[in-house]
């Protein structure tokens, strides 16, 4: 059948008469889902064929995919429609989520900057304050910007007289953004701007005359000055293609930081997402002209690195796979350097100097620690915390006097606190009024073996009280990738769960850097099945132990978490009754042909590595569905906004489950406009978005009609 004809085939939404009817929990019941007509592609891997039969829905512009688009996103709202939950979950996340909000301070010369939406605003402005004691004034609106209440705006730098800012503007969830220069006296935007681009950060010269900019593609990152008053296609390449003859590509990607003296321009080169190796390299800003002098080059090894009254302080997990803080001497090796916090037992998750103190973040358990030291390493205290939660390190320039971090947990909202560096006193910045009583709720910690004997944590909350029948829902989400640590976070939707009376958890999956690179390594390449094996251990543990039954049982990840909601329901569709797949990754065998998949090789692998191929195809979600399988509900939430994961994983993963399903269950494609992998939609847009995918996992996790 051509093109055309399948173009009116999905347009006309004509059903398979010979399907079974859809019977959602609660008594939901729908048609079969839009017809969608498969056309086998057959690829030869190295001798092996493997078919695909929506390859046609990869192309997003098509005629064909976007009445698909529509098509699927009609069922789903036939859905919502009839979920009789769906109204009330909309007003209750509008009490959690419309608040009025501010983030920690930026201090420049006197000035403090920093973000604030208010209850009834869509997207957060940038507000000055002159003074601490000074009237707080809103500099930038987004609003004002743009009628497209998903218009967002990012602070990137201050000049150091704090009379202009840059700042970025972004649509909906999209990782592009466009740079624009504020003058702050004037209130006027100049006339410098940096177009629709991906870039890196953007940051002031010294003199605030010029900044730097990292842009990037897949020919590789290029840093670049902007001399404020000249035009874009003038700017000077600063660094980048290559450097001491060896050549950078897209996969090593950078940003140029200025210390905070002023003194040196800092570039951190990543190889790799997530880096395996950091080199940095500095130049000279007053000596104009200078070349770019190594800190650290060619290692295999991270590091990263602060300037500090006069000396180079930098964390690695060089001969430290946790993490040690070093005095870095240019031109010597890291084996000369002197340690100044040496590796302990639990992984450094973060640091930082601010007021000429060190702040240290260690993961104990995967519960934030913070210890405070001299910049010569002697112990000069702690930041203690209430109960289990994650916490930021203080956040300022090495020689601020006042840092700010914050602490939450999933039953705590996230309180700002100002820490005077000088005396260790602390005192509440911000604290947002939301209609949640953390004192009705708790939060523990439990361990279980994975599938090899490995001992994974895991949190676990719910009401004070609340039954381990295994008659209640529970919601488990999880992520296991790019060395990424979890730790306990506030999210209003888990709040809302907990609420309502279900169970909520989390494991830390290997893969995750909960425990230092060898956790990390343990999930990547031809070892990601441990991640999963991980999961399934803990769907165990929870179901053991009669926190709930499959039945009951909700699970929900985003980008390399829809990865893992792939397999879990491909590998164990058993176990689980509703699956959230966000942003998804799902075809591993095409992934890095798509937008900048090519980053995400060092992780996972390629199938075009003859070697890497077979472990891919052996977990690779969407070569792993098989026909008349009882799959549980699940929907799929992606957005023509996500630029970094393609929407065509959640495509062509929701018409092959559709047609290989036969559990009666709904398969459905949440697909917005608007959305994307980052944040940026206005506030109703994510209340709306939330409340659809709440609906549908606590509805689908409810008894079904005929148990009643």
């Amino acid at each position: 059948m051509g093109l055309i004809s399948r173009l009116g085939l999905v347009l006309l939404l004509q059903i398979n008469v010979l399907a079974q009817t859809i019977h959602g929990r609660e008594g939901i019941t729908l048609p079969p889902p839009p017809s969608v007509e498969a056309i086998p592609v057959v690829d030869n891997y190295f001798g092996v064929k493997v078919s695909d039969s929506y390859r046609w829905l990869e192309d997003a512009k098509s005629p064909e995919t976007r009445a698909f688009i529509d098509a699927q996103n009609a069922y789903t709202t036939r859905y919502l429609k009839q979920a009789r939950i769906h109204a009330q979950v909309f007003d209750d996340l509008d009490a959690l989520e419309n608040i009025s909000e501010t983030s920690a301070p930026w201090e420049r010369a006197g000035s403090y900057f920093f973000y604030r939406r208010l209850a009834g605003e869509q997207q957060f402005s940038i507000y000055v304050r002159h003074g601490w004691t000074g009237k707080d004034e809103r500099l930038i609106d987004p609003a004002a910007l743009s009628k497209d209440p998903n218009t967002s705006v990012d602070l990137d730098d201050i000049s150091r007289d704090a009379s202009q800012v840059i700042y970025s503007i972004k649509q909906g969830g999209a990782d592009e953004t466009s740079i624009h220069v504020f003058n702050v006296k004037t209130r006027k935007t100049l006339e410098d701007e940096l177009p629709l681009a991906r870039y890196f950060g953007a940051g002031f010269a010294p003199d605030g005359a010029s900044f730097y900019y990292a842009r990037n593609n897949k020919e590789g990152t290029l840093l670049y000055q902007h001399v404020l008053g000249t035009r874009a296609s003038r700017d000077t390449l600063v660094f980048g293609r290559e450097f001491r003859g060896e050549p950078l590509t897209g996969n090593d990607l950078f940003s140029g930081v200025v210390t905070d003296d002023g003194h040196y321009l800092v570039v951190e080169i990543g190889r790799g997402v997530p880096p395996k190796r950091v080199d940095i390299v500095f130049r000279d800003l007053t000596q104009p002209g200078s070349p770019f002098e190594v800190l650290v080059w060619g290692l295999e090894s991270r590091f990263s690195a602060v300037y500090a009254q006069g000396g180079w302080y930098v964390k690695t997990d060089y001969q430290a796979p946790l993490g040690r803080i070093l005095k870095a001497d240019p031109g010597v090796l890291p084996d000369a350097w002197k340690t100044i916090v040496p590796q302990g037992t639990d992984v450094i998750d973060d640091w930082s100097i601010v007021g000429g103190k060190i702040y240290v973040n260690r993961l104990k358990d995967v519960k934030t620690e913070t210890t405070v030291f001299t910049l010569d390493g002697k112990p000069a205290g702690k930041i203690e915390y209430d109960g289990i939660g994650s916490a930021s390190v203080p956040a300022g320039r090495t020689t601020d006097r006042f840092g700010y971090f914050s602490f939450e947990s999933f039953i705590v909202p996230p309180t700002i606190y100002r820490l005077d560096t000088a005396t260790g006193k602390r005192e509440i910045f911000f604290q947002p009024k939301i209609p949640f009583d953390p004192r009705q709720f708790e939060l523990k910690q439990v361990f279980f073996k994975s599938k090899d004997g490995t001992r994974i944590p895991m949190f676990i909350a719910g009401k004070r009280g609340l039954k381990q029948d295994g008659t209640e829902r529970l919601l488990m989400t999880g992520y296991g990738g790019f060395n990424s640590s979890l730790p306990p976070w506030w999210n209003a939707t888990y709040a809302w769960w907990l609420q309502q009376g279900g169970w909520f958890a989390m494991p830390n999956l290997r893969g995750g850097g909960e425990y230092g690179e060898n956790w990390h390594e343990q999930g990547m390449f031809e070892k990601k099945q441990n991640v999963f094996d991980d999961w399934f251990a803990a769907a165990d543990y929870l179901i053991a132990n009669k926190y709930t039954t499959p039945p009951h049982f909700a699970i929900t990840g985003r980008s390399n978490g829809g990865l893992l909601m792939g397999a879990a329901f491909t590998q164990h569709p058993e176990l689980f009754s509703a699956v959230l797949c966000g942003y998804p990754l799902l075809d591993m065998l095409r992934y890095q042909k798509f937008l900048v998949g090519y980053y995400w090789t060092t992780e996972y692998g390629s199938s075009d590595n003859e070697k890497q191929f077979p472990y891919l195809l052996k977990y690779s979600p969407y070569h792993n569905v098989k026909a008349a399988t009882p799959y549980p509900a699940v929907m799929f939430f992606t957005g023509d906004g996500d630029t970094r994961v393609d929407p065509l994983h959640a495509r062509k993963m929701t018409a092959l489950l559709q047609s290989a399903s036969s559990s009666g269950r709904p398969v459905l494609l949440h697909y917005s406009l608007a959305g994307g992998h980052s944040a940026g939609v206005s506030v109703d847009q994510k209340i709306q978005d939330d409340a659809d995918q709440l609906t549908f996992l606590w509805t689908e996790t409810g008894q079904p009609a005929s148990a009643r």
